[in-house]
């Protein structure tokens, strides 16, 4: 999507940004993995992270990167990198306790089989912990007509709805989530957080077991009880920043 690996990162900061702004959700990270982490430059500013005192101190996250390229980075750079040239969808080495952040920016895309992608990232996540993932839209309007792109190495045609029920069905909180999606951009953004139910048998789940479970938000519940299944237009989603956006526009 992005022509210029700094292009990247440009976009990612706008998210970025917004989660240093709390200071004690930062102070509470041990570790961090940038899952399809490319040339590194988000992982670079997790690992450059200080308090936001007078007087700032390094926060010393520990990160870890994993990408296929094999000169992705210099981990040598800095002491709290490290590096693993792997597919994220392969066996990840894992710190004990596991990963608080999982980190996912333009990335996503790239999985074969996204379910079982998110499932095993539930099981690297510690108790509670975050997976920010931001993924591109493919489908667009153009000129009043619908327009699909699929691009090299892409698979599937990411939606809002999609991704939400992969994830709750892979055990992630999205009721307790965030997620962000505009007419202005391409791009679905989703924050969600690792919950006490383990990875669902996709065959064996369907959206009613997911409201059972209390894996969604209180609007794809009663678009859910309404209609049998999850429309979009009835999703009203928060943002990290504290706002509120109707999918209906």
């Amino acid at each position: 999507m992005f022509t210029h690996p700094g292009d990247s990162h440009q976009h990612s900061l706008a998210t970025l940004n917004q989660l240093y702004e709390y200071d004690d959700f930062m102070l509470s990270i041990r570790n961090m993995v940038d899952l399809g982490c490319g040339f590194g430059d988000d992982l670079v500013w997790w690992a450059t992270r200080t308090t936001r005192d007078d007087d700032p101190q390094p926060l010393n996250i520990k990160c870890h990167g994993i990408d296929l390229g094999g000169n992705s980075l210099v981990v040598n750079e800095h002491e709290n990198i490290t590096y693993q040239q792997c597919n994220f969808e392969d066996t990840l080495t894992v710190p004990d306790g596991g990963f608080d952040i999982l980190w996912c920016h333009d990335a996503f895309q790239y999985a074969v089989n996204p379910i079982q992608t998110l499932s095993n990232w539930w099981y690297i996540a510690s108790p509670g912990g975050m997976l920010s993932l931001t993924v591109p839209v493919t489908q667009q309007i153009h000129r009043r007509q619908l327009a699909y792109t699929l691009p090299n190495g892409h698979y599937y045609h990411h939606t809002m709805v999609s991704l939400m029920y992969m994830l709750a069905t892979a055990g992630w909180d999205c009721g307790a989530g965030f997620f962000k999606q505009t007419l202005t951009e391409p791009w679905i953004h989703a924050v969600v957080y690792k919950s006490d139910q383990p990875p669902q048998n996709p065959r064996n789940s369907n959206w009613n077991t997911l409201v059972e479970l209390n894996l969604l938000p209180q609007s794809a519940v009663k678009s859910i009880y309404s209609h049998s299944a999850l429309r979009q237009q009835d999703l009203v989603i928060p943002w990290i920043d504290g706002s509120l956006s109707s999918m209906a526009v």
